[in-house]
């Protein structure tokens, strides 16, 4: 079976558990795959992700005789990398010092190849397109093997930095939506169409349990559930002004914001400056046990990012027979059908915003069918498991030589080294 190294920006990280699924997933396959981290994680972490921690290859701290060597050979080598130098020194619109990120991010390309070429690696994959995909393109150059990427939303939508050059030459490329596939097609027309592939993310259908709607009368306090990275992309200053609509307009609620980020304390201050402290908590980043006594409390659970791919939280609440608001972008109308197994809005209304969370505030009593709705669309389409399989054979369907051992891939890599 082959030897996979899968890199990723950060890794581990507790709010990207799917990195860690993928790479169980292709070991339970017999792959020998080498967890590879262009940044160190967060910490503290617990129980599978700790393991992980002290078995990832982590660029950094980097080695200073390693990268000398490898920055020689970045000069040494010019023929194999001039595509590379080229796209980043002559061609296209980006700035100088994004040019000169992607002239370091080749050399710590070469300098990656180096700590990994010892495990003889059939293939490379890196989850999320951003530097660490540059990073593993000309890693896969150096060593002569192939590289493919997953991408996901804002590294597809917001910082798409030399993606045209990365779809070029990977292998293939994994995305989590139909919508994701069709944009890179007509913004990358020259890319082969069978080149894209989708293979959605997923929750556990066997760890997510229904939850039981709470009792109650119409006029209750609505509980509202945000659960994400307390980042601007995330929206939470636009939450925090629709619950101050709310409350003007006499919406008897709540609001429970989970996660940590850089943006807690900007969002704090918003939430005194509205007058908001009775109504909107941050109760900060949750073990699953407490996450899960906030599912079980919240009457909907909104998002109200401004880029997404398709976000696990939605997943995990409809498959708890949540009710979910969200705005209709990118690939979360293909999870969501408005007043079918779930509320969207115009993304960026306040008033769309408002008017949905009242719509749910009056429905209380009549939205069980649309959590068994949304249960059964998770478990038929989001199922983990299937997933996860789904992406493990997309993956050894094509790495070079993965059912013939005892053939040896075409390599740089003697060229190179002597």
């Amino acid at each position: 079976m082959p030897t996979v190294a899968y890199l990723a920006n950060q890794f581990p990280s507790p709010v990207e558990p799917y990195v860690a699924q993928e790479i169980q997933e292709l070991r339970r396959c017999g792959v020998t795959v080498i967890p590879c981290s262009a940044l160190h994680g967060p910490a503290p972490l617990d129980g599978a992700l700790r393991t992980f921690a002290a078995e990832t290859l982590y660029l950094q701290p980097l080695r200073l005789t390693m990268l000398i060597y490898a920055l020689f050979l970045c000069f040494m080598k010019v023929r194999v990398l001039k595509d590379f130098y080229r796209r980043a020194l002559w061609h296209g619109g980006e700035p100088l010092e994004r040019r000169l990120r992607a002239l370091l991010h080749t050399w710590l390309g070469v300098y990656y190849a180096l700590l990994i070429k010892e495990s003889h690696p059939n293939h490379i994959h890196v989850h999320h397109g951003y530097f660490a995909s540059w990073i593993a393109m000309v890693a896969a150059r150096f060593l002569g093997i192939e590289f493919s990427m997953t991408l996901h939303g804002s590294d597809l939508l917001l910082h798409a930095a030399y993606l045209d050059t990365k779809l070029e030459h990977c292998m293939f490329c994994v995305t989590i939506s139909e919508f994701n596939r069709r944009h890179i097609l007509k913004h990358h027309p020259a890319v082969p169409a069978d080149k894209i592939v989708v293979r959605r993310m997923g929750v556990d259908p066997g760890t997510t349990k229904l939850s039981a709607s709470r009792p109650g009368h119409a006029k209750r306090s609505l509980v509202m559930l945000a659960v994400g990275r307390l980042h601007p992309v995330k929206g939470h200053a636009f939450l925090v002004r629709a619950c101050r609509l709310l409350k003007d307009r006499e919406v008897p609620f709540e609001c429970v914001i989970a996660g940590e980020g850089p943006e807690r304390a900007s969002i704090e201050k918003l939430i005194g400056d509205l007058d908001l402290t009775a109504e909107v908590r941050l109760v900060g980043h949750l073990t699953r046990p407490d996450l899960d006594l906030y599912y079980a409390r919240a009457d909907v659970v909104v998002l109200t990012s401004r880029s997404e791919g398709i976000p696990l939280v939605l997943m995990e609440a409809m498959a708890r027979g949540k009710t979910v608001l969200a705005p209709a972008i990118t690939g979360i109308p293909e999870l969501v059908f408005d007043g079918e197994n779930g509320f969207l809005y115009r993304p960026g209304s306040l008033e769309d915003f408002v008017a949905r969370v009242s719509l749910v505030q009056h429905s209380q009593n009549a939205l069980g069918a649309f959590g068994q709705a949304a249960r059964q669309h998770v478990l038929q389409h989001f199922n983990r498991d299937k997933n996860l399989a789904a992406f493990c054979n997309l993956l050894l369907q094509h790495i070079p030589y993965a059912h013939q051992p005892n053939v040896k891939h075409h390599s740089y890599e003697n060229s190179l080294l002597q």
